[in-house]
This record gives structure tokens, C-alpha cells and sequence, in this order.
């Protein structure tokens, strides 16, 4: 057997359950499904024209931000302790039957790739290792950080790749109808606001990725060509979608916040992990205040232009906003997306009801990890008065 092939033997069959309930529940944040994009899309042309992968295999599978477990830190080159699961499914559309994968850095994982696309003739292989490589940079798949993301780094990919969730635009569509129902009165008049179903299926067109003529209206309100509507309706789904997001991730993070004051880390404990965890908790509570704040101030320059084309009627100042936009995208979605991964992995250590204790050792790989998901390195100085 070939080291690729014996690689890839080991990496056990993805559960069965947890592939299957995949779609129902994943985040836009932690999944980015690909099997989905090609459902929706593979019979047309921009599909084709730009995609994400070159390989067929690659560019029908799912990639999963995945926190490494202690007992898969061995195996992983990692400078943190996040990296990208790679999940072929044995039947794109039949997801019970399971699956393969593996981990990024994980011993001779561009051989397993290699060998499980089965060598497709004339692909550029090295294109798609490199997009993997960008990909695993970032803190998550949230699709605006990911876009912006690529395209400094010069690959330009079809806009049908970035996409929010199934399960995130069942949870954002109140909220969303929340946020413009000033905006379809502005736009469509008294009758529209008053009709719940025209509203809902005017969320529904802008959650999508399709820009149909139902938005039309607005297109004219903005006073925006189509190409520069289309781009700027990506733009104002970004928005949304973090100040949404960001509303979840308050109360989560706050509960965190909390927890970490409170966990009891076990004895016996060396003085040197003691030491490290009080002035950890002080630093991760100070990077957290300041993550908030950077978010905060980002999205009341949306709230500060939605609001002078809805009260004041201008769109003019909401049109430029949203032009401009997309650099904002990474600064957003990388705190953003450090902060997710900190609510989600101290939930899944930490379930509702469990004790807030554990030994010494793995409080400092927790906190650790927290810390260099937030940029703080504490070897550089730890920025506490002694």
C-alpha cells in the first residue's frame, strides 16, 4: 500500500449520523458545503466559468472547520489549533452512507487528496492545494470573509460559491424582516409593508444567491446598474448577517466570560500553569472587549447609512456604504470568527450543567487556544501590570 493510500486508511468513516443531519443544522460559519453549491448550480454557467476547485472530487465536497481533539494533535501540522476537514461523501446525494475525510497538515494529506480524486487528467492540482491553503488560513467559511479573503490573494471565484446556510437563513429570516421592513415600505409602499407574504418573499430573494427581478425596485431606488447592485447586495447580505450573528454571539460569549472566572482547575497543578491561567483569563476578557468594540463600531456605519436612506429618504449615502463594504469584510469576520470559535468550543468541552472543573493541563491548552484565536501572544509580554 502506498503512504498516501495507508494515510488516508486510517482516517475512519465519518459518522453516518453526523453527515447526515449536515445540512439541517450546519452553520455558514463552521460548513461550507459544496455538494449543495453543485446541486443548485452545476448546470450553469458561472459554475463552470469560475469555480472554487478544478477537481470534480474537491469541488463536490464538504469542508469543515475543525477544532483538533488531544488525541489528533500528534498527527497535525497546526500552528493553531484549528484546521479544515475535508469530507467526500460516498453519494452526494444519499449523505446516510457516509463518507471519507481528513485533516489538513495531517501526515501526507495533499498524497490522500491526490490519490482520492484518482489523478483526474488535466486538473491543476497545485491551483487547488493552493486554495485549500487560503482557506485553512481563515478562522472560518462565513462566505464574506471567505470571498474577500480569496480575492486578495488573487483568485476570483463565482459568486454562487458564497452562500449562507439552509439552517442560518431559517434562523436570520425574522431578523432580516425586522431589519427592512422600513426599507419595503420606503420602496414598495404602504400596501407592500402591510403584507407579511410579500415582505417574506422579498427576505427570502435577498438571502438567496440569486438577484431576481424581484428586487428591482430597490436596484432602481439605489440608482445602481445591475452588476453593481448584484455586488452590492452581497455586500448588504454581509451585514445582515453579522449584526444577526453578532446578537447570537453576545449572549454566548457573555456566558463564556462568566464560565472561565468560574472554572476550577484541579490539583495537583504546577505554580507555572496556576499563574498562566489567572493572568489568561484577564487577557482573553481584554481581547474579547476589544473584539466587541471593533464590531460594534463597523456595524453602526451600516446602521448610520440603512438609517439615512430609510428616515431621510438618500440613498445615495447607503449606496456608496455598500459599494465600499467588502474591505470591511475581513476585519469582521475574522473577530468575528474567533469569537464563534470560542462560544462553540467551550460549549461542546463545556455542556449547560456540567461542572465548570478540569485539570490544570488541559485549562491551559483551552485557554491557550482561545488566546491565540484572539492574536494574543503572551510570550511576546502580557501586557498586565505585575
Amino acid at each position: 500500500m502506498r503512504k498516501s493510500q495507508a494515510v488516508f486508511a486510517t482516517q475512519a468513516r465519518y459518522g453516518i449520523r453526523n453527515l447526515a443531519n449536515l445540512e439541517a443544522t450546519a452553520s455558514t460559519a463552521r460548513v461550507l458545503n459544496l455538494v449543495e453549491v453543485s446541486r443548485e448550480w452545476s448546470e450553469t454557467t458561472e459554475y463552470h466559468a469560475a469555480p472554487l476547485f478544478r477537481s470534480r472530487v474537491l469541488n463536490t465536497a464538504l469542508y469543515l472547520k475543525h477544532r483538533l481533539r488531544r488525541d489528533e494533535a500528534y498527527m497535525v501540522a497546526c500552528p493553531t489549533q484549528v484546521t479544515t476537514k475535508i469530507i467526500v461523501p460516498l453519494h452526494r446525494d444519499q449523505f446516510g452512507l457516509g463518507g471519507q475525510s481528513l485533516l489538513i497538515g495531517q501526515r501526507g494529506w495533499r498524497e490522500a487528496l491526490l490519490d482520492l480524486s484518482g489523478g483526474e487528467d488535466g486538473v491543476d492540482f497545485l491551483h487547488d492545494l493552493n486554495v485549500l491553503q487560503i482557506m485553512n488560513e481563515l478562522p472560518s467559511f462565513d462566505p464574506f470573509l471567505l470571498r474577500e479573503h480569496l480575492r486578495r490573494k488573487n483568485v476570483n471565484v463565482a459568486a454562487c460559491y458564497f452562500a449562507i446556510s439552509a439552517a442560518d437563513v431559517v434562523r436570520m429570516r425574522g431578523f432580516v424582516a425586522g431589519e427592512v421592513s422600513d426599507l419595503v415600505h420606503l420602496t414598495f409602499g404602504d400596501l407592500a409593508a402591510r403584507d407579511l407574504d410579500q415582505t417574506a418573499r422579498l427576505v427570502s430573494t435577498l438571502l438567496s444567491t440569486k438577484i431576481d427581478a424581484k428586487l428591482e425596485p430597490l436596484r432602481r431606488t439605489f440608482g445602481m446598474d445591475p452588476e453593481t447592485f448584484r455586488e452590492g447586495v452581497f455586500s448588504w447580505k454581509g451585514f445582515l448577517y453579522y449584526k444577526w450573528a453578532m446578537a447570537d454571539l453576545t449572549i454566548r460569549v457573555n456566558q463564556v466570560l462568566a464560565e472561565i472566572a468560574e472554572l476550577e482547575v484541579l490539583r495537583p497543578c504546577p505554580y507555572e500553569i496556576r499563574d498562566y491561567i489567572r493572568l489568561a483569563r484577564v487577557r482573553i476578557r481584554r481581547a474579547i472587549a476589544d473584539n466587541y468594540r471593533s464590531v460594534t463600531q463597523a456595524l453602526a456605519v451600516y446602521d448610520d447609512a440603512f438609517r439615512d436612506l430609510t428616515v431621510n429618504g438618500e440613498p445615495r449615502a447607503f449606496r456608496e456604504f455598500l459599494i465600499r463594504a467588502p474591505a470591511m469584510f475581513l476585519s469582521l469576520g475574522e473577530k468575528m470568527g474567533a469569537l464563534g470559535h470560542i462560544a462553540s468550543f467551550w460549549r461542546y468541552r463545556f455542556p449547560d450543567g456540567d461542572p465548570l472543573k478540569a485539570p490544570g493541563v488541559e485549562a491551559h491548552e483551552i485557554l491557550r487556544d482561545f488566546e491565540l484565536s484572539l492574536g494574543i501572544h503572551p510570550e511576546a509580554g502580557d501586557g498586565l501590570d505585575s
